[in-house]
């Protein structure tokens, strides 16, 4: 099972880091000893000084599928959730100055708190859903497929051509604007639309 995620994906996130626009999605993977599931909390490593939250919409592969047409892309998920792309920005800046690979900021035990998933056909429309993520009871991100540069099936079409999608692959797509730092205690709530769907605590 592979987790696959999507950098630069909202544009108010690509401006709030400085970065430029991609011209195709940006991805990198995760192992899958990152995931966290059924609320457990996160336990803050010691290795980083400026660890950050990144919500995210996640959808689950449900078939094999290698160059897939964009016509057939909604056929390979049928499930989404929610999950947060914990980065350890210091050392991922590090890394990028370094000119190394930033694995090591983002594939660290426990990075990828998942939550439980819903059927995507509970939803009207998969390009036009609201999320959220509460810090402490403070709304600190929202965001709204809408707002993708690229969408669920354009990021399936692209990652398709390089790496086979199997069963139970893992697709984060992209953060919006509102990152930031947590800290030991702090308590995360994300909502998709109005249902929440993570609850856990940083320790």
């Amino acid at each position: 099972m592979k987790i696959i995620c999507i950098g630069m994906n909202y544009g108010t996130h690509i401006r709030e880091m400085g970065h430029e626009f991609p011209e195709k999605p940006v991805f990198f993977l995760k192992p899958d000893t990152s995931i966290i599931q059924r609320n457990r909390p996160f336990f803050l490593p010691e290795f980083s000084q400026n660890v950050q939250y990144e919500l995210e919409l996640v959808v689950r592969i449900c078939k094999v599928g290698k160059c897939i047409q964009k016509k057939f892309a909604p056929t390979y998920y049928s499930e989404i959730a929610l999950g947060i792309d914990f980065t350890a920005r210091d050392i991922q800046k590090e890394c990028i100055a370094n000119g190394h690979p930033w694995t090591i900021a983002k594939g660290f035990d426990g990075s990828a708190p998942v939550s439980a998933f819903v059927p995507k056909s509970n939803y009207k429309d998969i390009r036009n859903i609201n999320f959220s993520l509460l810090l402490n009871g403070k709304e600190v991100q929202h965001g709204n497929t809408s707002q993708m540069i690229f969408s669920v099936d354009d990021i399936i079409c692209h990652i398709s051509e390089y790496c086979t999608l199997k069963m139970g692959d893992l697709l984060f797509t992209g953060t919006p604007q509102g990152v930031g730092q947590v800290k030991i205690g702090d308590h995360l709530q994300a909502y998709l639309e109005n249902r929440c769907m993570m609850d856990f605590y940083v320790r």
